[in-house]
């Protein structure tokens, strides 16, 4: 791995809260990630799941983590299932993990190979009731792919059918959203480094770069830095290319007078950070360009004082809408009659901005994290507000990542990326 040695405190306190919430007699089980196949004998590069990873801080394929709270063998309670190495897979593929170093990274003492697995999960499962199976159930997925954790989901309901079956995401949902300091500072390595990429980006953009070299100035800066890459596939949109809000083809030419929508960032010890900034290609806002920008600055700003203790998510985004919908008036994208007419479930500021304002990151760009709940503090939200106009083939998207306080104001684990006008038109220009 290219990041650091992470304590593995963290895990053993995620190990802890998960465990707090299971139910009497019962046992969790989390599988790795598949590694998934392209075509002949390709693959994709593998990601680990972010379950797995997040409770026992093991990177690795073909790996399970056993939860048993209750087992009569204390050594029994938790447990690492790992793939056993040859002199083959070594020559191949380099060294794996062996039990020693699977204990140095977890924190759990018993490690398994994981040919062993069988024979010990029958054998513990004679004395549990429940059995948490892990789905995925973020608000945003898609998963069409039988997963390795879904085949083992119908496997343990056709060998145990007497066992009560319960979920583990709700658990997750719950403690995954709230960040411990250790997970904060990686967060905040990540965001370091998207702010290196991005000052690397201030000097080099200038009409007639293409989209694909800024892609490839990031990737540079990211990787020598210890991240992976990118935390998602990067956006970099100019011109009328900003006003499709997933634009990824990243081929066409940055032209004198255009605007450059970026939303990109690093990844790294498998952390993520989410950053949006739109620069001018010149160097130079036009004044209309500066008057839109401002706008979306403002909302940005407005948003993130809101992002506090007790806030309600639904709530906070109707509250953001207001906010907005006075920023449009202003730049006479709406006017009075537009409001009066609109669609209460679909307000006339979504014209001009028709996505979310914030989500919840972490070890996912949109990472598991309580919705419907009251905010709570250590939460780390992406403030994301934009203003996309087709007629003047401009789009402008400001994003920041900042974790709730106790009190006061969110930290802003992006307040030293340049933002405002003044800044990056001085940055540009040096």
């Amino acid at each position: 791995m290219k990041y650091e040695h992470i304590s593995n405190q963290l895990f053993i306190k995620n190990r802890k809260k998960f465990m707090a919430k299971m139910e009497p007699s019962s046992i969790a089980i989390f599988n790795s990630n598949d590694i998934y196949p392209v075509s002949a004998d390709s693959t994709l590069a593998f990601a680990q799941h972010r379950d797995i990873l997040y409770l026992s801080g093991a990177d690795q394929e073909e790996t399970i983590l056993l939860l048993f709270p209750d087992a009569l063998d204390k050594k029994h309670r938790e447990i690492l299932f790992v793939r056993e190495t040859n002199d083959h897979i070594a020559v191949w593929e380099g060294p794996k993990l062996t039990k020693q170093k699977a204990t140095e990274i977890s924190g759990i003492e018993t490690i398994y190979w994981l040919t062993d697995f069988d024979k010990v999960f029958f054998d513990l499962m004679t004395e549990a009731n429940t059995i948490y199976l892990n789905t995925n159930e973020h608000y945003r997925q898609a998963v069409v792919t039988e997963t390795r954790e879904d085949r083992f989901i119908l496997d343990c309901k056709q060998k145990f059918p007497a066992h009560k079956v319960s979920k583990s995401n709700p658990i997750l949902q719950e403690i995954r959203g709230v960040k411990e300091p250790e997970e904060i500072e990686l967060m905040q390595k990540a965001c370091d480094i998207t702010e290196k990429g991005f000052r690397r980006l201030l000097g080099f953009v200038k009409p007639g770069v293409w989209e694909y070299e800024i892609e490839a100035e990031l990737l540079h800066e990211f990787v020598r830095n210890r991240s992976k890459g990118f935390a998602y596939t990067p956006i970099i949109a100019s011109g009328g290319n900003a006003i499709v809000l997933h634009y990824i083809v990243n081929n066409l030419q940055c032209k004198d007078g255009d605007m450059l929508l970026m939303d990109v960032a690093a990844e790294y010890g498998n952390y993520a950070s989410d950053l949006t900034r739109t620069i001018p290609v010149n160097g130079r806002f036009s004044q209309r360009q500066k008057a839109v920008y401002q706008s979306v600055l403002k909302v940005k700003n407005e948003a993130t004082k809101m992002l506090v203790p007790g806030t309600i998510w639904a709530e906070y985004h109707k509250e953001v809408g207001k906010i907005m919908t006075s920023e449009l008036l202003g730049l006479g994208l709406l006017d009075k009659a537009d409001i009066q007419k609109e669609d209460k479930d679909w307000p006339a500021y979504k014209k001009y901005f028709m996505h979310g304002t914030s989500h919840h990151i972490g070890l996912d760009t949109h990472d598991y994290g309580e919705l419907k709940t009251p905010m709570k503090a250590n939460m780390v939200f992406t403030v994301e507000p934009g203003i996309y106009i087709p007629a003047e083939n401009m789009g402008v998207r400001l994003e920041d990542d900042v974790v709730i306080q106790d009190k006061g104001e969110p930290f802003n684990l992006m307040a030293n990326i340049p933002v405002e006008v003044e800044e990056i038109e001085e940055l540009m220009n040096s």
